[in-house]
């Protein structure tokens, strides 16, 4: 592998991505394959000035394991050291941020009881509850960025002898990260186009938006109250910025939890408890899932759907043109981290109180009054289209046409 692409992209994750300051400690999550890149990223963070950095490794084998051979009675006796060990720094003085390194196997949990695996899932939400409480109401600087393992790359290139490193290529490609370039220029560019499109979305003061394409997808998607357009970049409390996810191609908001109509047809697979969702369909009545449909792994999307009362309405809506790098690279990655960014989507389960005026300020109760979803769960499936057409009407009554053939219209 390229040392000096690794690098680049190590310095871009934790100085850019995650942003630690002086006074914070880096936090970085790894899988045990990513051990070099997280010391890279790790000197990054103390470059950067960071006052302490802390790696957690996992180990997807044995979290497999554990998943077959533990009582599912256990799997769901979560001890509270597993937040804790996030909320004694966050809550310390100087706080801290966090990176997330991940190259998760589409197929970890494939073929175990998806029941098994929904409560295990459910009781690890219920016991981070409060520590997520901070990264979805932008609190702390957090960061996704992903690596290939053995078992991800041979998912998307199978067969290939070479497949983790054409994997690297394709990661490098789609996050701009290029020999002899500059990423964080490369970047800067990126995030002022997107904000660009953000703020334009937020001059037009939209109330609904109406999808269709020849697949059959044609839905209504009424805005929460007070909606706020999101785009590319976050910022703390504090004024520290940074980029939740590496790569980004969306500008998104947040839908009213009862005003979602129609059906939507996926465009992608969806990885979901460590097992693949392939060919589905969902109906919305009134903002709820009320019938759905997949020609793989339809059980495992009934769990995720049940997974609590906010898990059949949508938290997220999200834009990405079809001529996303992402996209352009023609591969399916089968990570959301990138899928995700390669056609529009929309998230089951929690809403972000970001994408609401003041909403980052505000109780559960008065972010659910205005239209913001609560769930344990977040859960994005890409439902964009290259026929995709999205027409706005804003709040005066006037139609917009924001997507044609699965671009800006703008």
């Amino acid at each position: 592998m390229n040392q000096e692409l690794l690098k680049q992209y190590a310095e871009f994750a934790v100085k850019v991505g995650a942003n630690p300051q002086p006074c914070q400690t880096l936090i970085i999550n790894a899988p045990l394959e990513g051990a070099e890149f997280a010391r890279m990223c790790a000197e990054a963070g103390y470059d950067a000035g960071a006052k302490e950095v802390v790696v957690y490794y996992k180990d997807e084998k044995l979290a497999r394991l554990q998943m077959q051979r533990t009582a599912v009675e256990v799997l769901e006796d979560v001890k509270p050291t597993l937040s804790r060990r996030y909320l004694d720094y966050i809550q310390s003085e100087g706080g801290a941020c966090l990176l997330h390194i991940v190259a998760e196997d589409p197929d970890l949990y494939a073929g175990i009881d998806p029941e098994k695996i929904a409560r295990a899932s459910k009781a690890r939400s219920i016991a981070m509850e409060e520590y997520r409480e901070y990264t979805m109401k932008d609190k702390v600087q957090w960061s996704i960025v992903a690596i290939p393992s053995p078992a991800w790359a041979n998912k998307v290139f199978p067969g290939d002898a070479n497949a983790e490193e054409k994997l690297w290529n394709a990661i490098f490609d789609v996050c701009r990260v290029k020999e002899g370039g500059d990423v964080v220029s490369a970047w800067k560019e990126h995030v002022t186009k997107t904000a660009a499109r953000r703020d334009r979305m937020n001059e037009l003061n939209i109330d609904s938006l109406h999808y269709k394409s020849a697949n059959g997808t044609d839905l209504v998607i009424g805005l929460a109250d007070d909606a706020v357009w999101e785009g590319a970049s976050s910022k703390t409390p504090e004024g520290y910025s940074f980029i939740a996810n590496i790569p980004t191609e969306e500008v998104f908001t947040a839908p009213h939890k009862d005003r979602v109509d129609g059906i939507v047809h996926a465009t992608k697979p969806y990885a979901y408890n460590g097992n693949v969702i392939e060919g589905f369909w969902l109906r919305f009545e009134k903002g709820k899932v009320v019938e759905y449909h997949a020609e793989r792994n339809e059980e495992v999307l009934g769990k995720l759907l049940d997974t609590d009362e906010g898990a059949r309405h949508i938290g997220e809506v999200a834009l990405v043109p079809a001529s996303s790098p992402i996209n352009r690279s023609g591969l399916l990655f089968f990570n959301t981290l990138f899928d995700e960014n390669a056609a529009c989507h929309i998230a089951f389960g929690n809403g972000y109180p970001g994408t609401v005026k003041g909403g980052t300020t505000m109780t559960d109760e008065e972010l659910l009054a205005h239209g913001v979803n609560k769930s344990l769960v977040h859960e994005d499936i890409m439902v964009g289209a290259e026929d995709m057409s999205i027409i706005a009407t804003t709040k005066s009554g006037e139609t917009v046409t924001i997507f044609e053939n699965g671009e800006w219209a703008f």
